[in-house]
């Protein structure tokens, strides 16, 4: 299957533009579609598999695993494919992988399809920001990004309900092929929708991508995102405990607090666009700070129901003003290999998944409350804000070499 449109195009208009980046973002609610409508479906699948709530369990696991492991293997594998040819395939396969999900006959086969649809998902995000900002205008690189996000964290608002609730009525099968068909025509799209961007494509080696891998501000980049969205994690992962057993709510109000964090995430993705083509340092340091305050207020306000609600949406926006901004980040940090450093955010993402949710059943294991993982996202975040200063005073000594060398020195990324 090759684009229509493989020559770099002329600027878009801001109609095309609009397109291309709705045809992006369909497939990032695909995504997000698929990465968390597992989770409400556990019991339903454990049944029909004759498997435990524990060995489904393993399913979520898998895919992150996929996510994190293909992130790069994908990227590299794929570093001569026309970055629009390449952003056809990686959705293909998410359909491919779903469509597996659905008709598997065991467990195994099941747990085997989860970790296929997992690998091209850090691929598939890293070059459609990639693309988003190479197609944009200077200026507004960062919100373009943010809008390809969009679907991603729509797809916890509407999707994940959504599909989860049909998985529940029709069975677990139908939610996959929802994605199926969302990945169907998310790849329709972007085949007919989305141009070749000029200075986007092709390496032509691995060793030109892996030279991402040599820059220490891509490392802190991935540091600020695998630390400092752990803090989000380590509460947004035991929401299901916290609502009925702190906030004093029945089980009936969690779906309506995931909800309510999913409309914070999407305003958070959306301010953060805004803010990071001003500052992409600036809106990271706001996310951490606002992180940090609000998880703490959290934990000491959130015996009371309104005020908890309030301050679980305020965590998913300031969780959420990191997201586009470290995309970015990473981008302009190595922008001869902006690909694999791109595609390497969703798995240090995926790893501060895992490391919240990890440390937060630890601490709960331990007998210290159910707020106690707030805390331990207060201390996440906290050292994600450590991350970026150090990051910060990387760039300031960079610059002020550059500075010194060169008068008249050309501006240094990531500003």
């Amino acid at each position: 299957m090759t684009s229509p449109s493989v020559a770099p195009p002329a600027p878009l208009s801001p109609g095309r533009l609009r397109l291309v980046i709705l045809a992006m973002s369909l497939g990032a609610f695909a995504i997000g579609t698929t990465e968390f409508a597992s989770m409400g479906l556990l019991p339903q699948i454990a049944s029909s598999l004759d498997v435990s709530i524990p060995q489904a369990g393993m399913l979520i696991t898998l895919y992150a695993l996929g996510v994190v492991i293909g992130a790069p293997l994908v990227t590299i594998a794929a570093v001569r494919m026309p970055r629009s040819q390449l952003l056809v395939l990686l959705i293909a396969l998410i359909g491919l992988g779903n469509l597996l999900s659905a008709i598997a006959l065991d467990f195994t086969v099941l747990a085997a399809a989860r970790f296929v649809a997992g690998l091209p998902h850090g691929a598939f995000f890293g070059v459609a920001s990639l693309v988003a900002a190479r197609l944009s205008p200077a200026n507004q690189r960062a919100r373009s990004v943010s809008l390809v996000m969009l679907g991603l964290t729509i797809a916890t608002m509407l999707g994940v309900p959504a599909s989860t609730a049909l998985g529940q009525a029709v069975g677990w099968r139908s939610a996959y092929l929802i994605v199926v068909v969302i990945a169907a025509a998310s790849t329709l799209a972007i085949w007919r929708l989305v141009p070749e961007p000029e200075g986007a494509g092709a390496t032509g080696s691995i060793r030109g991508e892996l030279r991402a891998l040599q820059r220490a501000q891509v490392w802190l980049g991935l540091g600020m995102g695998a630390i400092g969205f752990g803090g989000m994690f380590a509460v947004y992962s035991y929401i299901g405990e916290i609502v009925p057993g702190v906030l004093g709510l029945g089980m009936g109000a969690v779906p309506l607090a995931l909800f309510v964090f999913g409309v914070g995430m999407t305003i958070g993705n959306l301010v953060a666009g805004r803010l990071a083509d001003r500052s992409i340092y600036g809106t990271i340091f706001l996310g951490l700070v606002g992180m940090a305050g609000s998880l703490a207020v959290f934990a000491l306000v959130a015996h009371q129901a309104v005020a908890g609600m309030v301050l679980l949406f305020a965590i998913a926006v300031t969780s959420q003003l990191m997201g586009p901004s470290l995309q970015l980040f990473l981008l302009d940090a190595s922008p001869d290999a902006p690909s694999l450093a791109a595609a390497l955010h969703h798995s240090a993402l995926n790893i501060g998944n895992s490391l919240g949710a990890a440390l937060g059943a630890a601490v709960l294991a331990a007998g210290w409350g159910l707020l106690a993982p707030a805390w331990t996202g207060v201390v996440l975040a906290i050292l994600g804000l450590g991350v970026a200063s150090w990051s910060l005073l990387v760039h300031r000594r960079q610059r002020a070499r550059v500075v010194a060398a060169a008068p008249v020195a050309a501006e240094v990324p990531v500003g």
